[in-house]
This record gives C-alpha cells, structure tokens and sequence, in this order.
C-alpha cells in the first residue's frame, strides 16, 4: 500500500505570518497535535502543541506571536508515492508519529 491510499487528503495547514494562538485553535477544533506551516503549497516547517507550549509559552511569548518564530523547521516528510510499511518502519526508527506527506516536487 501507498502513503497516498492512507494519508490525510486535505490536512489542516497554518501560514508562517499567522499567530500561535491560530495554531493552536486548529489543533483543538481537529484535535491534532501538529500542523503543517505551508508558504502556498511548499512545505516549510511543522508547529506542534509541544513547539506552543516550549518554545513560547514557556519564554513567556503571547498568543499573537507568529508561528514562524516557534514552528520546527527541519522536518522530516515522507513522498506520497513510497510503501507505507517502508515508511513506518521508519518512522519507528526516528522516533516520529507524524509526517507531512508530499509529492516529489516537495508540494504538500
């Protein structure tokens, strides 16, 4: 099976310019606990519910800060076309439970 046949078609997507408190009420309204930050359709970086709760409410950051000065930067991803047991196998390996899926072109 393919990562395409089993990833999430349309993921909740967050820009680099908005606010962490932005992030942070889209991961409550889909209960998740990372999203993708996406300059158009190009993958840039990833800010989870940890990169919140470290990075800036723990430096004392307000909700308005944006989520580029917080977001992950260096992510992993996996390609929409490689086999999903390769591609858990190894996540296992890194230590992750979530990618963002893209094409080759690196377009989410």
């Amino acid at each position: 099976m393919k990562v395409h046949e089993a990833m999430t078609k349309s993921p909740a997507l967050v820009r680099p310019e908005q606010r962490i408190c932005d992030a942070a009420r889209l991961m409550s309204q889909h209960d998740i606990g990372a999203v993708p930050v996406a300059d158009d359709d190009k993958l840039i970086g990833m800010i989870t519910d940890r990169d919140i709760a470290v990075r800036a409410v723990a430096r004392s950051l307000g909700p308005d800060t944006r989520i580029d000065e917080v977001m992950s930067g260096e992510i992993k991803y996996c390609f929409d076309d490689e086999e999903l047991e390769h591609v858990a196998r190894n996540m296992g390996d890194v230590r992750v439970r979530r990618l963002p899926v893209v094409d080759r072109s690196k377009r989410l």
